[in-house]
């Protein structure tokens, strides 16, 4: 092998090296300090029974596409809490901005680009915490896997691919502005994004400028990829738009917190 070759190895060794320190660290973080956790989890399990509740006799609606609310509402909360994991990534490195831990890691040689990527992977780990918890609790409310085990599979890759976009996002905002209060910018964006979206009804039951929305943002088709295990058989007609609409997005906010991060390391 050449030497240009080994250097190269070396580096992607180190680039993965740093972006598993970042992640596991925001792991120990909650282990050590499990209140951080529980706001995503709850929320969306709110979220889910509250949903079930209030929009239970829609299922009675014809074109409605399911006999059981869960089916319905499950992937909506989940999602919501993979945008709260996803805020909470960003959120973590907000702190670490305020207390002078992230200039130590400024300091480091080498790209920068590994700490956004660990904390991106932090952030889609950590999604997995309520995502489990919302399928638990739909799943003893009757929550059916039409789609077979790949249901599964789908809500699992939209919840991180969502908590990575919105990490993403709150890094280019913290970034930006260096202080935790600039996450509410970030609670505000993510929850719009998903009320002006597929979350609780069709987009056959919507219109005015709210159908309109809905129908040009890009969380509708990554509802429609992760909830169609859940309402029907798995199809690629339903799959590829979700993950055109998932890599669109880190594309777009990974450039800009990228973008930001360089102008901090500056």
């Amino acid at each position: 092998m050449s030497a240009s070759a080994v250097a190269h190895t070396e580096g992607l060794g180190h680039v993965g090296g740093v972006a598993l320190a970042i992640c596991g660290r925001g792991m120990r973080r909650i282990r050590a300090r499990p209140t951080l956790i529980m706001p995503v989890l709850l929320m969306p399990l709110i979220f889910v029974i509250s949903f079930t509740g209030a929009f239970g006799s829609l299922t009675r609606v014809e074109g409605y596409g399911t006999d059981n609310v869960f089916n319905w509402m499950a992937v909506y909360a989940a999602l919501q809490g993979a945008v709260f994991a996803g805020v909470g990534g960003a959120s973590a490195t907000a702190e670490d901005l305020e207390n002078g831990f992230f200039d130590r890691l400024l300091l480091t040689p080498g790209s920068r680009v590994p700490i956004l990527v660990g904390t991106m992977a932090y952030s889609a780990l950590r999604s997995t915490i309520p995502t489990t918890g919302v399928l638990f609790v739909s799943v003893l409310g009757g929550l059916s896997l039409a789609g077979g085990p790949l249901a599964l599979l789908t809500v699992y890759v939209a919840t991180a691919g969502m908590a990575a976009v919105f990490c993403l996002v709150g890094l280019a905002v913290v970034y930006r502005f260096r202080t935790m209060r600039s996450m509410i910018l970030i609670q505000v964006f993510g929850f719009s994004s998903m009320f002006l979206s597929t979350g609780q009804v069709p987009i056959h039951f919507m219109n005015g400028w709210l159908h309109a929305v809905a129908r040009v943002n890009p969380i509708t088709n990554v509802l429609r990829f992760a909830r169609q295990g859940f309402l029907g058989d798995l199809t690629w007609a339903m799959t590829w738009p979700g993950l055109v609409a998932l890599g669109g997005m880190s594309l777009v906010s990974g450039t800009l917190a990228v973008w930001q991060l360089r102008r901090l390391a500056a």
